[in-house]
């Protein structure tokens, strides 16, 4: 594994001590028992703070591309708190934080005011991360983050690149070598400078519009990067994101902090389909199981977004 720590961020202190974390066995089936994979790849992007209004009001070619070729939805639901950690967690867990225990953006491994109904040996809640790593060991994982609370999420030792990106430029260029590069199996890239915006001069204000726009031309660049690794016709690519906002913040029970858009694109998936199938933010890792072929440990709640999927040939049968 790869870790390189550019940025940090300062976390708050959880006043709740630790409690004992129970691990009542929700282990991912091995490798043998696995389903066939529908993708060879697939690339998760996460723009903090985009709601689904900002992509309608900016200009966003590359996301509109995804949503001509793929199947979309921009009523998805982000989980309450309609904070960071909890909804990054969710999307990559397959559960809320009434099962992950990750409630707000104090939370720590070691310091939580909720215990996660099961924890790995790390202590964590099982992601797609260790889902796939224990099913698919040989496939290579590449996490790329512009917000260094994110790394504190997963088992950075169970993916083969981990970087602490400085900035969506840095994130984006690193996510752009590591398809050429490395043409990982599963690929997850974070980018903060949208959230940024929202905070610094307020949800859908100009500033704001302007970051949406900047976050489409990196996921303009980032799928371009899969044409340069001979990857397109394999690959699938999901953009989501943790939450929107209201006026200057998140966290709270609006409707616009609480809608994300969902994208999905690729090979074996529906193209210019708005779908009506209800989506949570922890149905992400459900469906990138199902891509990858990794079946979801039983402790998660989600499920894969199927509506997305063009449906298999019938087997006749004798």
């Amino acid at each position: 594994m790869i870790t390189i720590s550019i940025a940090s961020s300062v976390l708050a202190v959880v006043l709740m001590a630790s409690a004992a974390v129970p691990d009542t066995g929700c282990e991912p089936p091995r490798e043998e028992s696995s389903p066939g994979s529908r993708v060879d790849h697939l690339v998760i992007i996460g723009v903090d703070g985009l709601g689904p209004e900002g992509i309608r009001r900016a200009e966003t070619p590359a996301i509109d591309a995804l949503m001509d070729r793929g199947a979309w939805s921009m009523q998805a639901r982000a989980v309450m708190p309609t904070s960071s950690s909890p909804n990054w967690a969710s999307m990559i867990m397959g559960a809320g934080p009434e099962q992950h225990g990750v409630t707000s953006n104090a939370w720590e491994l070691d310091a939580f005011a909720i215990a996660p109904t099961v924890a790995g040996p790390d202590g964590r809640f099982p992601t797609i991360f260790s889902v796939l790593r224990a099913q698919r060991p040989e496939a290579e994982i590449a996490v790329i983050y512009d917000w260094g609370g994110f790394g504190r999420l997963l088992n950075l030792d169970g993916t083969d690149l981990a970087l602490d990106a400085d900035g969506p430029e840095a994130a984006t260029a690193a996510a752009e070598a590591a398809l050429v590069d490395r043409r990982p199996t599963l690929l997850f890239v974070h980018l903060d400078h949208v959230d940024h915006a929202l905070h610094d001069h307020g949800f859908l204000s100009e500033p704001y519009l302007d970051a949406v726009a900047e976050a489409d031309r990196f996921i303009g660049r980032i799928v371009a990067a899969l044409d340069r690794a001979g990857m397109t016709d394999r690959t699938a690519v999901l953009v989501t994101s943790d939450h929107g906002g209201q006026g200057t913040s998140h966290g709270g029970e609006t409707m616009g902090e609480l809608l994300i858009p969902w994208i999905l694109a690729g090979p074996g998936i529906e193209t210019g389909r708005a779908l009506a199938q209800p989506i949570n933010t922890y149905d992400t890792a459900a469906t990138a199981a199902a891509l990858l072929g990794v079946e979801p440990p039983e402790c998660w709640i989600a499920r894969p977004v199927t509506e997305s999927f063009v449906p298999e040939p019938a087997t006749v049968g004798r």
